[in-house]
């Protein structure tokens, strides 16, 4: 067996292990308190949208579908949309415009006061999902922000900022979907588990 090659597996695990338990005891009422408002705006009619690069553009579309088709729960599907997986609208927009629009010009076109945009980036410094975020609040879009250890650019532009105590890619990605399943989790749980926790914090009519 190579004694080098495991050390590595060892030690990535142990630095992970670290990471995501600072991570949930600093960060597990912030979690619960995002995934309310992801509760609040699906029961007014809304929307979940999901943007990032690279593996946080697979992760966008993961989430997407844990809302469209079903986390643990049978229940209804709730709307989620990955701004990551229109390669027509990608390319289009890219080609005629800048790659630093190709979400912003998605939630231009599909997102609604109310909605809620979660945008994935390590460094927090990614130019078009900084867009979409900036944009996102223009219009009265509750923004969610996953990034790593310092939130970069995305301090400014997020309602919610989820930053991960680690400048290293893989476990902050490890650590933003840990947590965005624990939001899944829990919309479950306002939504359909427990409605009473949720009635208080949605619109009173009248």
């Amino acid at each position: 067996m190579s004694e080098a090659a495991l050390k590595k597996v060892m030690d990535h695990a142990e630095a992970g292990l670290t990471a995501r338990k600072t991570f949930f005891d600093s960060k597990g009422e912030l979690i619960v308190e995002i995934a309310r408002a992801m509760a609040v705006c699906l029961a007014s009619g809304g929307k979940i949208m999901f943007c990032g690069n690279g593996g946080s553009a697979a992760d966008s579309q993961h989430l997407a579908a844990e809302f469209t088709n079903r986390f643990k729960l049978e229940r209804p599907p709730l709307p989620g949309l990955a701004l990551t997986t229109d390669t027509s609208a990608l390319t289009a927009i890219g080609n005629d415009y800048s790659f630093d629009e190709v979400f912003s010009k998605q939630l231009q076109a599909l997102g609604r006061p109310g909605d809620i945009l979660m945008g994935l980036s390590t460094s927090g410094t990614s130019s078009n999902v900084i867009r979409a975020m900036r944009e996102a609040k223009r219009i009265g879009i509750v923004t969610i922000g996953m990034s790593g250890q310092t939130g970069g650019e995305m301090s400014s532009v997020s309602d919610f900022l989820v930053t991960v105590p680690s400048s290293d890619t893989p476990i902050i990605q490890e650590i933003h979907i840990s947590a965005a399943h624990m939001m899944c989790h829990l919309v479950d749980h306002f939504l359909f588990e427990a409605v009473s926790e949720l009635t208080p914090f949605l619109p009173q009519e009248g």
